[in-house]
């Protein structure tokens, strides 16, 4: 066996059905496109969705809700993590670029500071919103919650 007598496995490779070239090649006419409708015709397209006239899915299916286009999507970070990252770096002041850079946020995210966890440390944190009783656990150990 070398690659001059290498050849594809039998009945792997079938020849192209070549359609509408005249009534000799057993495809003309029609050209396997059946009698008239819409199939038959140029230009068809079937609508996505479409189930042979049975109602289809997305219609059978009840809808409810809706999408608020104004939502506003924030990224939330707890009082324990602010807490660790304090004692971990050192720091008296937490904004946008401390949190990026540390990983906890991306640079596009909105900031939300949530309640959770124990508040130590005095802080002074900037973020786009707070907890009430974030804000409160903040303003308690003598820092400051500034609304970006």
């Amino acid at each position: 066996m070398d690659l001059s007598n290498l050849k594809p496995a039998k009945g792997s490779v079938k020849n192209k059905k070549r359609i509408g070239r005249g009534q000799g090649s057993g495809r003309g006419g029609t050209s396997t496109r059946g009698h008239k409708g819409a199939q038959s015709r140029s230009g068809y397209k079937q609508k996505s969705g479409f189930e042979g006239g049975q109602m289809p899915l997305f219609r059978r299916v009840p809808k409810f809700g809706f999408k608020n286009i104004n939502r506003k999507e924030y990224q939330g970070v707890n009082l324990d993590v602010l807490q660790k990252l304090a004692d971990e770096k050192n720091l008296t002041v937490i904004n946008q670029e401390v949190l990026i850079e540390n990983g906890l946020v991306s640079k596009n995210d909105l900031i939300k500071i949530l309640g959770r966890g124990e508040l130590k440390a005095k802080l002074e944190v900037s973020a786009h919103a707070f907890t009430k009783t974030a804000k409160t656990a903040i303003e308690a150990q003598g820092g400051q919650a500034i609304i970006i």
